[in-house]
Protein backbone atom coordinates (compact mmCIF):
# COMPACT_ATOMS: atom_id res chain seq x y z
CA UNK A 1 0.00 0.00 0.00
CA UNK A 2 1.49 3.67 -1.19
CA UNK A 3 2.45 5.49 2.13
CA UNK A 4 1.08 9.08 1.99
CA UNK A 5 3.42 11.60 1.13
CA UNK A 6 1.98 14.14 4.19
CA UNK A 7 -0.32 12.88 6.73
CA UNK A 8 -2.86 15.64 7.72
CA UNK A 9 -1.26 17.24 10.98
CA UNK A 10 -4.34 18.87 13.36
CA UNK A 11 -3.20 17.69 16.49
CA UNK A 12 -0.67 19.33 19.26
CA UNK A 13 2.86 18.54 19.16
CA UNK A 14 3.05 17.14 15.24
CA UNK A 15 6.01 18.40 13.42
CA UNK A 16 5.16 20.18 10.25
CA UNK A 17 8.08 19.80 7.47
CA UNK A 18 9.52 22.33 5.41
CA UNK A 19 8.31 20.81 2.68
CA UNK A 20 5.14 21.30 3.43
CA UNK A 21 5.58 24.98 4.86
CA UNK A 22 6.80 25.74 1.37
CA UNK A 23 3.70 24.03 -0.68
CA UNK A 24 1.25 26.04 1.81
CA UNK A 25 3.87 29.29 1.07
CA UNK A 26 3.85 28.70 -2.88
CA UNK A 27 -0.06 28.12 -2.92
CA UNK A 28 -0.88 31.01 -0.46
CA UNK A 29 1.59 33.39 -2.38
CA UNK A 30 -0.32 32.78 -6.02
CA UNK A 31 -3.62 32.93 -4.16
CA UNK A 32 -2.33 36.10 -2.72
CA UNK A 33 -1.62 37.72 -5.98
CA UNK A 34 -4.78 36.83 -7.79
CA UNK A 35 -6.93 37.96 -4.77
CA UNK A 36 -4.87 41.47 -5.37
CA UNK A 37 -5.60 41.60 -9.01
CA UNK A 38 -9.16 41.10 -8.38
CA UNK A 39 -9.82 43.97 -5.77
CA UNK A 40 -7.45 45.88 -7.52
CA UNK A 41 -9.83 45.79 -10.63
CA UNK A 42 -12.91 46.21 -8.14
CA UNK A 43 -11.54 49.27 -6.88
CA UNK A 44 -10.82 50.54 -9.93
CA UNK A 45 -13.97 50.16 -11.64
CA UNK A 46 -16.21 51.57 -8.11
CA UNK A 47 -13.57 54.56 -8.18
CA UNK A 48 -13.62 55.99 -11.98
CA UNK A 49 -14.99 53.37 -14.38
CA UNK A 50 -11.09 52.94 -15.78
CA UNK A 51 -9.01 50.64 -15.57
CA UNK A 52 -5.33 51.02 -15.21
CA UNK A 53 -2.35 48.71 -15.08
CA UNK A 54 -1.21 47.69 -11.78
CA UNK A 55 1.12 44.17 -11.39
CA UNK A 56 0.38 43.08 -7.92
CA UNK A 57 2.87 40.35 -7.85
CA UNK A 58 5.95 40.61 -5.60
CA UNK A 59 9.15 39.13 -7.72
CA UNK A 60 9.83 39.70 -11.51
CA UNK A 61 9.00 36.31 -12.96
CA UNK A 62 5.44 34.07 -11.90
CA UNK A 63 2.29 35.22 -9.93
CA UNK A 64 4.11 34.98 -6.77
CA UNK A 65 3.38 37.66 -3.68
CA UNK A 66 5.81 36.72 -0.77
CA UNK A 67 3.62 38.80 1.82
CA UNK A 68 0.88 36.11 1.54
CA UNK A 69 2.69 33.43 1.69
CA UNK A 70 5.57 34.30 4.63
CA UNK A 71 1.90 35.26 6.65
CA UNK A 72 0.16 31.64 5.80
CA UNK A 73 3.97 30.28 7.03
CA UNK A 74 3.52 32.36 10.30
CA UNK A 75 -0.10 31.90 10.95
CA UNK A 76 0.77 27.43 10.55
CA UNK A 77 4.52 27.88 12.69
CA UNK A 78 1.77 29.52 15.95
CA UNK A 79 -0.93 27.69 15.20
CA UNK A 80 -0.75 24.96 12.87
CA UNK A 81 0.50 22.44 15.16
CA UNK A 82 -2.56 22.23 17.84
CA UNK A 83 -6.02 22.22 17.62
CA UNK A 84 -7.87 25.28 19.53
CA UNK A 85 -11.31 26.76 19.16
CA UNK A 86 -11.93 29.06 16.00
CA UNK A 87 -12.26 32.34 18.16
CA UNK A 88 -8.97 31.98 19.24
CA UNK A 89 -7.13 30.73 15.38
CA UNK A 90 -9.37 34.14 14.69
CA UNK A 91 -7.56 36.19 17.02
CA UNK A 92 -3.94 34.74 16.75
CA UNK A 93 -4.18 34.87 12.79
CA UNK A 94 -5.32 38.45 13.23
CA UNK A 95 -2.91 39.34 15.09
CA UNK A 96 0.07 37.43 13.45
CA UNK A 97 -1.04 38.99 9.65
CA UNK A 98 -0.97 42.35 11.06
CA UNK A 99 2.66 42.04 12.24
CA UNK A 100 4.16 40.26 9.53
CA UNK A 101 2.53 42.58 7.36
CA UNK A 102 4.28 45.75 8.90
CA UNK A 103 7.35 44.25 9.37
CA UNK A 104 7.39 42.76 6.01
CA UNK A 105 6.56 46.60 4.68
CA UNK A 106 9.62 47.70 6.74
CA UNK A 107 12.33 45.46 6.11
CA UNK A 108 11.17 45.92 2.20
CA UNK A 109 11.47 50.36 2.73
CA UNK A 110 15.25 49.80 4.93
CA UNK A 111 16.68 47.29 2.39
CA UNK A 112 15.16 48.91 -0.43
CA UNK A 113 13.71 52.37 0.34
CA UNK A 114 10.66 51.60 -1.64
CA UNK A 115 7.02 50.28 -0.24
CA UNK A 116 5.32 47.92 -2.58
CA UNK A 117 1.74 48.91 -0.26
CA UNK A 118 0.93 51.83 1.48
CA UNK A 119 -2.25 52.24 3.25
CA UNK A 120 -1.76 55.74 4.73
CA UNK A 121 -5.08 56.93 3.45
CA UNK A 122 -7.27 53.41 4.56
CA UNK A 123 -9.17 53.21 7.78
CA UNK A 124 -8.16 52.64 10.79
CA UNK A 125 -4.15 52.23 9.37
CA UNK A 126 -1.38 51.29 11.13
CA UNK A 127 1.66 53.68 9.88
CA UNK A 128 0.65 52.83 6.14
CA UNK A 129 1.65 49.31 6.69
CA UNK A 130 -1.41 47.47 8.01
CA UNK A 131 -4.90 48.12 8.81
CA UNK A 132 -7.23 47.14 11.54
CA UNK A 133 -9.73 46.21 8.50
CA UNK A 134 -7.13 44.26 6.88
CA UNK A 135 -6.07 42.37 10.19
CA UNK A 136 -9.80 40.96 10.56
CA UNK A 137 -9.08 40.20 6.87
CA UNK A 138 -6.00 38.38 8.17
CA UNK A 139 -7.64 36.60 10.84
CA UNK A 140 -10.41 34.78 8.78
CA UNK A 141 -7.54 34.19 5.96
CA UNK A 142 -5.81 31.98 9.01
CA UNK A 143 -8.77 30.40 10.31
CA UNK A 144 -9.96 28.74 6.88
CA UNK A 145 -6.00 28.32 6.48
CA UNK A 146 -5.88 26.12 9.47
CA UNK A 147 -8.93 24.87 10.13
CA UNK A 148 -9.73 23.81 6.01
CA UNK A 149 -7.15 24.71 3.38
CA UNK A 150 -4.05 22.70 4.71
CA UNK A 151 -5.28 19.41 5.60
CA UNK A 152 -7.62 19.50 2.25
CA UNK A 153 -3.78 20.60 0.58
CA UNK A 154 -1.97 18.02 2.22
CA UNK A 155 -5.12 15.30 1.59
CA UNK A 156 -4.34 16.64 -2.66
CA UNK A 157 -0.45 16.15 -2.42
CA UNK A 158 -0.58 12.53 -0.64
CA UNK A 159 -2.26 11.88 -4.36
CA UNK A 160 0.41 12.82 -6.08
CA UNK A 161 3.22 10.59 -7.00
CA UNK A 162 6.27 10.34 -4.37
CA UNK A 163 9.13 10.22 -7.31
CA UNK A 164 7.47 13.40 -8.71
CA UNK A 165 7.11 14.89 -5.44
CA UNK A 166 10.29 14.83 -4.18
CA UNK A 167 11.88 15.91 -7.62
CA UNK A 168 9.06 19.13 -8.25
CA UNK A 169 9.41 20.18 -4.50
CA UNK A 170 13.56 21.06 -4.37
CA UNK A 171 13.10 22.18 -8.29
CA UNK A 172 10.80 25.01 -7.10
CA UNK A 173 12.00 25.87 -4.21
CA UNK A 174 15.34 26.54 -6.10
CA UNK A 175 13.69 28.54 -8.64
CA UNK A 176 11.29 30.44 -6.19
CA UNK A 177 14.11 31.28 -4.15
CA UNK A 178 16.54 32.59 -7.07
CA UNK A 179 13.21 34.12 -8.58
CA UNK A 180 12.81 36.11 -4.89
CA UNK A 181 16.52 37.35 -4.30
CA UNK A 182 17.14 38.53 -7.72
CA UNK A 183 13.90 40.66 -7.17
CA UNK A 184 14.85 41.84 -3.98
CA UNK A 185 18.67 42.58 -4.54
CA UNK A 186 17.86 44.35 -7.94
CA UNK A 187 15.58 46.48 -5.65
CA UNK A 188 18.23 46.93 -3.51
CA UNK A 189 20.75 48.34 -6.27
CA UNK A 190 18.29 50.43 -7.20
CA UNK A 191 18.40 52.31 -3.99
CA UNK A 192 22.13 52.72 -4.28
CA UNK A 193 21.86 53.86 -7.93
CA UNK A 194 19.58 56.64 -6.60
CA UNK A 195 22.12 57.44 -3.46
CA UNK A 196 24.86 57.54 -6.53
CA UNK A 197 26.88 54.15 -5.33
CA UNK A 198 28.96 52.32 -8.16
CA UNK A 199 28.75 48.79 -8.36
CA UNK A 200 30.71 46.99 -6.33
CA UNK A 201 31.21 43.53 -7.94
CA UNK A 202 30.25 42.37 -11.84
CA UNK A 203 26.33 41.14 -10.47
CA UNK A 204 25.99 45.02 -9.81
CA UNK A 205 27.21 45.89 -13.45
CA UNK A 206 24.99 42.73 -14.97
CA UNK A 207 21.55 44.67 -12.61
CA UNK A 208 22.23 48.45 -14.08
CA UNK A 209 22.16 46.59 -17.63
CA UNK A 210 19.60 44.25 -17.50
CA UNK A 211 17.26 45.34 -14.54
CA UNK A 212 17.80 49.13 -14.74
CA UNK A 213 15.15 51.78 -13.45
CA UNK A 214 13.26 51.38 -16.68
CA UNK A 215 12.75 47.37 -16.21
CA UNK A 216 11.30 48.06 -12.42
CA UNK A 217 9.71 50.59 -13.06
CA UNK A 218 7.86 48.85 -16.07
CA UNK A 219 7.75 45.92 -13.55
CA UNK A 220 6.03 47.68 -10.71
CA UNK A 221 4.58 51.04 -12.06
CA UNK A 222 2.83 51.93 -8.65
CA UNK A 223 6.12 51.30 -6.32
CA UNK A 224 6.36 54.23 -3.98
CA UNK A 225 9.81 55.58 -3.14
CA UNK A 226 10.45 56.33 0.29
Amino acid sequence: MRQPIIKVIYVAKKKISFEQYFWVFLVVSILGTFYEEIVYIVEYFLDNGVFGYSRRSGVFWGPISPVYGFGAVFMLIFLGKKDEKWWKVFLKAAVLGGVAEFVLSYLQEFATGTRSWDYSSKFLNIDGRTTVPYMIGWGVAGLILVKWFYPFMCRMIDKISVNIYRVITPLLVAVIFLDMAITWSALGRKEMRERGHDPYTFIGEYYDIYFNDEFIKEKYPNMKEK
